[in-house]
């Protein structure tokens, strides 16, 4: 059942439950140690507050007695109110001693409860005494009030001392305590960190697993392989969507290139046998020629792929279908009708963009546009070639980060487009041959080709503008880079 709904559920909610289950276990383990560490630190703070007691203890008891002293000497009234103030506070802190002793210091405990009694009793006499003027009686009390103030104090010492060692043998139990259970915490914040990057990498994986075949299925397919085998992905979410989507629109192409092998083997063999070898190599080159998918073909049903894709709310893929369909569109017009520039910098965009789907964002692209310029004419197909070949043979497989900058620009009554990367650059003698008419031809071995070389691009613009010098080709040496500087009138 939680099977079920997990692989229903989509990518969103499968990233929030990853997210907030690990962060919910750390938030609930640190509420613990919180807790605990607190309680821990709480009960370390009750282990010497006897100790605190007997000191407050034995401090109002010299208060207390300096006080009736200062009575008997001076016989004042505030020296009266005083005294009577220390008497009341030491009573309260005699009752704040609590009885919690045991065995020989509960002996103590009670011994200094009675002598503080008996103290207080004698103490109050001899007050009496001097208000009365009873010289004899209070020089005895007082007297006698000396001696039980000393041993009371050595009571006090003797039992907070007793105290004090009872406590630190404590303290350094909850001390240990305390330590041992950090250790444990950290432990277990460990343990639940690395359980936790597991399922994340077990998750990762669940979902970029299809999205890899997917892009291997791709690859294969842009190369024009259409005998690629889609695992069907058990999830319902938008990559388990894309991936039926993509399997359906591969299978249909298969069929339909079927059905035109078929169509081409009965023609085959209804050719005339006394056809010379000659007409029979032309034969099969057209009959390979028209193996090849037909491009209104594919754009139709890159359309339905995108259509669909929108349908099931796959908004990632439909906008890569749908640049892959315009892209498509535009090389179905005739190679030799003239565009606006701005129709020739959206070709290079959509291209750039697939690449960049296809890469994973590996081509930096840039570009400066003069919108003036962007109403000026031009011949179709004549920028996207040049990035291509900037692309494959100047920055793929570089080792540094890749660039590519595409700058348009006035000098006079010319307009200069500028295509530049900073890859391998080129040769000289290269660049002599391009420019000489023994330019570089499309290479069949690059999947991504368009199948137009730079040559063809140069000799275009030649016709266009009737002029030869339309194309700057400028290296500085071994990676380098390269740029390419098309030049054409501002009006044709």
């Amino acid at each position: 059942m939680i099977e079920h709904i997990w692989n229903k559920a989509s990518i969103q909610v499968k990233l929030m439950v990853a997210f907030f289950i690990p962060i919910s276990i750390i938030l609930i383990m640190n509420v613990y140690m919180y807790v605990n560490v607190n309680s821990m630190i709480a009960r370390i703070d009750e282990v010497y507050d006897n100790n605190v007691k007997l000191n407050e203890l034995a401090e109002q008891l010299t208060v207390l007695h300096g006080s009736m002293k200062e009575y008997l000497e001076n016989k004042g009234t505030n020296a009266l109110n005083a005294y009577y103030k220390a008497d009341q506070d030491y009573r309260n802190c005699v009752e704040n001693i609590g009885n919690s002793y045991n065995g020989t210091m509960a002996v103590m405990q009670r011994n200094i409860l009675n002598q503080s009694d008996r103290y207080l009793s004698v103490v109050d006499e001899t007050v009496q005494a001097k208000r009365g003027r009873n010289v004899e009686k209070y020089r005895t009390g007082f007297e006698e009030a000396q001696i039980m103030y000393a041993d009371l104090q050595n009571c006090i010492y003797f039992l907070n001392n007793e105290q004090f060692k009872v406590n630190t043998d404590n303290y350094y139990i909850l001390l240990s305590s305390l330590r041992y259970m950090e250790i444990t915490s950290i432990v277990i914040l460990i343990i639940i960190g690395v359980v936790n990057i597991i399922a994340l990498i077990l998750l990762t994986s669940s979902m970029t697993r299809p999205l890899s075949e997917l892009s291997k299925a791709a690859d294969k397919v842009a190369g024009g392989d259409f005998n690629v085998t889609i695992v069907d992905p058990e999830g319902e979410d938008e990559i388990g969507r894309v991936s039926r989507a993509f399997a359906g629109m591969v299978d249909s192409m298969q069929r339909y290139i079927s059905e035109i092998r078929e169509s081409m083997l009965r023609e085959s063999r209804m050719k005339e046998s006394e056809l010379k070898m000659q007409n029979r190599m032309k034969e099969a080159e057209l009959k390979s020629l028209q193996a090849q998918i037909n491009p209104h073909f594919l754009f139709n049903t890159l359309n339905a792929g995108a259509q669909l894709a929108m349908m099931e709310n796959a908004d990632r893929t439909t906008e890569f279908i749908q640049n892959m369909a315009d892209f498509f569109r535009y090389n179905i017009k005739s190679i030799d009708k003239d565009v606006s520039l701005s129709e020739e910098l959206e070709l290079v965009d959509k291209y750039i963009y697939i690449l960049n789907v296809r890469f994973d964002g590996e081509i930096h692209y840039n570009k400066t546009i003069d919108e003036n310029l962007n109403s000026i004419r031009v011949p179709s197909m004549i920028l996207q070639p040049i990035v291509e070949n900037a692309v494959n043979y100047g920055i793929r497989n570089i080792e540094w980060e890749g660039h590519i900058d595409l700058k348009t620009y006035k000098v006079g009554d010319m307009v200069h487009i500028s295509i530049s990367d900073n890859g391998v650059g080129m040769p000289k003698e290269k660049i002599e041959k391009i420019l000489s008419g023994d330019g570089v031809a499309a290479d069949p071995e690059k999947n991504d080709s368009n199948g137009i070389g730079l040559g063809n691009v140069i000799e275009r613009i030649r016709i266009f503008t009737g002029r030869e010098d339309v194309m700057d080709i400028r290296s500085e040496g071994e990676n380098k880079g390269t740029e390419f500087v098309i030049k054409v009138p501002m009006h044709v």
